[in-house]
């Protein structure tokens, strides 16, 4: 099943792999049934677009917020454990019968300590990996396998049970994710960090690390009707609930393939050439979910390719991030990163695909979306070069 060789005993697997696998798990309940959760408290589709653009509005601001606050403090795991607590606190405003219009702050506080942990929690793993962050994919997948359950498990729950059940169904894995980050640290030696503010804008003001960055930026933009609506596209095309969430579990089944199998692939090939093929393959599969939504076996095909839509980019933007901003910069690049191109590219693609919706009943977002990752394939192809370990490698 793996291609890679296993982890130096110095890193300690499990506790890294547990949060990876509790976040994830949340997350795979949040991002297919939350759509479906508000629509079961009475919001509209436009309501709704507003209400999960704020999911990616927060990433904008809070991981940077967590990883600046984390650099100058003499013990950076305490910002880890006081964002994985609030957010379980924040969470719970769900469970109240309060009105609708009091949601938007729940959602707000929420979303903004959910999303302030993990580009923490990645920078604690790199800390770990060192010069073996081409091992991350065999932590990482832990998360798909937690997001892989929790999909499955849940779409069952509530196509029997409801919606409106979810918070409720979520609420332990935020006590689980809580447990996790207590028993997790940076790796010895690893404090405190210092600003490095001048190094750090000088490597973000490089033509490649731009690109990269708009590119990340693009892709996140094109996964917005995904991420938004394609829960609600798929049930107005007739798919049951418990359907559905075996089309979400098909991409991530083929997703942990690839965060096993990744690391071989780059001792022998740069990330930048995986990072242009992931973006061109989302291109193709929101084209073909646009086209064919009532296809069943050309959607499962379509779902097998977040793989590399996302899996793919993701490792590979891990690479490329520890390559650009090593060693105490790279929390500084991790907030960067999750707040510019997911965060502000995240809100923007939600808000367009509510906008777009009213064309085609999400016909048209889908299109657009893979416009949006077809150009971010065409500049990283144009300004990403590989790195002279690589071309060395390959040759």
């Amino acid at each position: 099943m793996t291609a890679a060789s296993p982890l130096p005993a110095a890193v300690p697997t499990a506790r890294l792999s547990s949060f990876y696998f509790f976040y994830y798990a949340a997350l795979g309940a949040f991002t297919p049934y939350w759509s479906l959760y508000l629509q079961s408290r009475g919001m509209t589709v436009t309501a709704i677009s507003v209400m999960m653009s704020l999911w990616y509005a927060t990433r904008v601001v809070a991981p940077s917020t967590w990883t600046s606050l984390a650099a100058v403090s003499p013990r950076p795991i305490r910002w880890l454990r006081i964002g994985c607590v609030l957010t379980l606190l924040s969470f719970c405003g769900f469970l109240l019968p309060a009105p609708q219009w009091t949601l938007y702050g729940v959602m707000i506080a929420f979303c903004f300590f959910y999303n302030a942990v993990m580009p923490q929690f990645e920078s604690i793993t790199l800390t770990h990996l060192g010069s073996d962050s081409h091992r991350y994919g065999m932590i990482r997948v832990w998360g798909s396998f937690g997001f892989i359950i929790v999909v499955t498990l849940f779409g069952w729950l509530i196509e029997h049970h409801g919606a409106g059940k979810l918070p409720w169904l979520m609420l332990p894995l935020f006590v689980l994710m809580i447990g996790s980050a207590f028993v997790n640290r940076y790796a010895r030696g690893i404090g405190s960090h210092s600003h490095h503010d001048g190094g750090f804008w000088a490597i973000v003001r490089q033509k490649h690390v731009i690109a990269f960055f708009i590119a990340a930026f693009l892709e996140q933009l094109s996964f917005g009707p995904y991420y938004t609506f394609f829960s609600l596209y798929m049930d107005q095309h007739g798919y049951s609930t418990s359907l559905l969430g075996v089309m979400w579990t098909v991409g991530v089944v083929f997703e942990v393939a690839v965060f096993f199998l990744i690391a071989g692939f780059f001792k022998r090939w740069d990330a930048s050439w995986l990072l242009i093929i992931s973006m061109a393959s989302a291109a193709l599969r929101w084209w073909v979910t646009a086209l064919y939504p009532e296809n069943l076996p050309v959607m499962l095909v379509a779902q097998t390719t977040h793989c590399l839509g996302f899996a793919a980019f993701f490792a590979s933007a891990m690479q490329l991030l520890a390559r650009y901003f090593p060693g105490n910069l790279n929390g500084h690049g991790q907030g960067l990163f999750y707040g510019f191109s997911s965060g502000l590219g995240g809100v923007l693609g939600a808000l367009i695909a509510g906008q777009l919706w009213r064309f085609g009943d999400g016909k048209v977002a889908f299109l657009v979306g893979g416009g949006f990752a077809l150009l971010g394939s065409l500049i990283a192809l144009y300004w990403l070069p590989p790195s002279r370990q690589a071309r060395q490698a390959a040759g």
